[in-house]
């Protein structure tokens, strides 16, 4: 890609591109995605892409992505029309357009004809690190932050750029009440990682336990929603400071039971709050299909 006559962010636009993809392609095939936050079937591709890019890094593959609106230099060199668009770049040049592929078989079929013909240069075999996010998966359903921040940290040093560990230790280190150590993890991350959708529901997270109050200020607030049981918005303000400060099971209770008391109340903020704490959880998350259920019996019997 040429460089002369260019602007300053153009260059440096062009130092990123050939630092991320090509000199990787000297040596290896790399898959060249090109998507945005708002494209839908990106959000559907980017986890088969990078499946593919795992399981067949062994044999010298690996993925880079270019966020369009972020790269549009990039994306205007390559006449990117249309999202997603995905490319096939060896030794800086590239040699197929994937984009047609819409099936993980289809996807295959084009690599391994690709492989057998180039001189790509194998890599060494990743490690598996998908029972590893598991356990601390359920480490963390368990609600023992400490641990499961353990277990992240230990899965992002196998796998730095891995958007779900990293997104697991900030909620981790969010359990542990650990909330600085949480907002540094993500001040730290690359902005290709930080756009990832694990990423955005761990800012959620983040955002949610924003306010934690001091053990005085959360006393005075449960002396309050106590003294004052038909007051919903000590109850709200109480329910809030439990969840900020890892009390997640004792928010969730609190929530529900003003549910219960009054669901309209305004306009369902109750309810509103839980809806709120799911998606920063994770909605695939077993004590969110557990508070669920309870939801879902408070409000329909």
């Amino acid at each position: 890609m040429a460089s002369m006559g260019l602007n300053l962010d153009e260059q440096k636009a062009v130092d990123r591109f050939r630092k991320d993809v090509v000199e990787p392609s000297m040596t290896q095939l790399v898959i060249l995605d090109f998507w945005a936050e708002w494209c839908g079937p990106c959000k559907a591709l980017t986890p088969l892409l990078e499946k593919i890019a795992a399981e067949y890094a062994d044999k010298g593959v690996v993925l880079a992505k270019i966020n369009v609106d972020e790269e549009k230099f990039i994306a205007a060199q390559f006449q990117v029309r249309s999202i997603p668009t995905v490319y096939a770049m060896f030794q800086g040049q590239p040699v197929a357009d994937l984009t047609p592929a819409q099936t993980e078989t289809q996807l295959r079929q084009y690599l391994d004809q690709l492989l057998a013909k180039l001189p790509v240069q194998a890599g060494e075999p990743a490690q598996d690190i998908t029972p590893l996010l598991a356990m601390a998966e359920e480490v963390l359903a368990e609600g023992d932050g400490e641990r499961a921040v353990s277990i992240f940290a230990q899965i992002i040093e196998i796998a730095p750029d891995n958007a779900q560990a990293n997104a697991g230790l900030v909620r981790a280190l969010l359990l542990a009440g650990q909330r600085d150590e949480a907002q540094a993890v993500l001040d730290a991350l690359d902005p290709a990682l930080a756009a990832d959708p694990a990423i955005a529901q761990a800012r959620s997270a983040l955002a949610l336990a924003e306010d934690a109050p001091e053990e005085a200020e959360l006393a005075a607030l449960r002396a309050a929603a106590a003294e004052r049981p038909a007051d919903m918005d000590a109850q709200l303000a109480f329910a809030n400071a439990l969840y900020a400060s890892g009390q997640r099971d004792d928010a969730a209770a609190k929530l529900l039971a003003m549910v219960a008391t009054d669901r309209e109340w305004n306009d369902g903020a109750a309810k509103a709050r839980l809806l709120q704490i799911f998606e920063a959880t994770g909605l695939e998350d077993p004590w969110v299909s557990a508070t669920r259920r309870k939801l879902s019996t408070v409000m329909f019997g």
